[in-house]
């Protein structure tokens, strides 16, 4: 057991990434002392933490080091009683041009923080899975009994990342709970994903340069994807090896976000399908639809904010911050 761990203590793996740096906001409203792992830079970049409020930032104590290796994350998790473990490298295209570093920060990352969490005796760890683990609907709503499906490296790692944290739990009884939101949006995102993709090249007044228009997914507001977070933490203990999919419980195609988004902004622009932004066939997910009720039973959780009011917000936000989006290229 770790020593003088502090309950109220929590590290958070991936704090500078856009789900991260919204969970570091509510866990610091929540009363907890936040140490945020962040990955090392030369100009010590704090990623979506920039955007945070100083005055919240002034209580969260930031930890520069990468989570493959054990001794970085061993030293960040000194004295904390809760860990959740979102860093991970998320990007589906640079999986494809480099599996290594995605199975090394994704499979082994996971390892040093399941290692480093039962070296130290933490009470709970909250892992971060993702929808894509399931590939393709193979019937819908997805809960949590549905296959899993390697259809990218990315999502290949996080099924590989999971298992671990579930053998965790079953070899040496690691207080692990393991939350799988599917696609989370609002502000701070980048345009790695396709909503700011899309709002950004509408507000410059351009053509939209998007890949696949058909495919659908289950959306979740980030406010209320960190507020899943913070519910498992405090959840009972039965929701320990367990993994409870975080989603809407509703479907949109990327095709009708366009029309929205188009909607919201009072204009019409023509679409350019940009082969760079299409996956390979065979790794196309098609369908993702999110059977939620698991997290409504034993979290107590549901999304509060709807599709729509998100976008509205998101507009409104990326509107205020566009000079932090680049004109040109694809973020993978």
């Amino acid at each position: 057991m770790g020593k003088n761990k502090n309950k109220k203590k929590v590290l958070v793996t991936g704090a500078a990434g856009f789900i991260g740096s919204h969970l570091v906001e509510i866990l610091v409203a929540a009363g907890y002392e936040v140490r945020a792992m962040v990955r090392y830079t030369a100009r010590q970049e704090v990623g979506a933490l920039r955007f945070v409020e100083k005055e919240i930032m002034r209580s969260v104590e930031i930890v520069q080091g990468d989570i493959k290796s054990y001794d970085a994350v061993a030293r960040a998790m000194e004295g904390v009683g809760l860990v959740f473990h979102l860093g991970a490298l998320i990007s589906i295209p640079y999986s494809y041009v480099s599996p290594e570093d995605t199975i090394a920060t994704n499979i082994l990352g996971t390892l040093n923080v399941l290692r480093a969490a039962q070296a130290a005796g933490v009470d709970r760890v909250v892992h971060t899975s993702t929808s894509e683990t399931y590939g393709t609907a193979q019937y819908v709503p997805m809960d949590e009994k549905h296959p899993l499906q390697g259809q990218s490296p990315y999502s290949a790692s996080k099924i590989g990342a999971d298992k671990l944290a579930e053998s965790f739990f079953r070899s040496f009884g690691l207080p692990v709970v393991t939350l799988r939101p599917f696609n989370s949006f609002g502000p701070r995102q980048s345009t790695r994903a396709v909503i700011p993709t899309i709002i950004t090249q509408y507000l410059r007044g351009k053509e939209l340069h998007l890949g696949n228009l058909t495919p659908t997914r289950d959306y979740t507001y980030v406010r209320d994807t960190a507020a899943a977070f913070l519910k498992a933490a405090d959840a009972p203990s039965e929701v320990l090896g367990r993994e409870i999919n975080i989603g809407s419980n509703r479907e949109i195609s990327i095709g009708d976000i366009v029309g929205l988004v188009g909607k919201i902004l009072g204009k019409k622009m023509e679409v350019v399908q940009d082969s760079s932004r299409l996956r390979p066939e065979a790794s196309e997910v098609d369908r993702l639809y999110s059977d939620s009720f698991l997290a409504s039973e034993l979290l107590g959780w549901k999304s509060t904010i709807s599709f729509e009011d998100g976008l509205r917000q998101m507009i409104d936000w990326i509107s205020d911050h566009l000079c932090f989006y680049r004109s040109e290229g694809y973020d993978q």
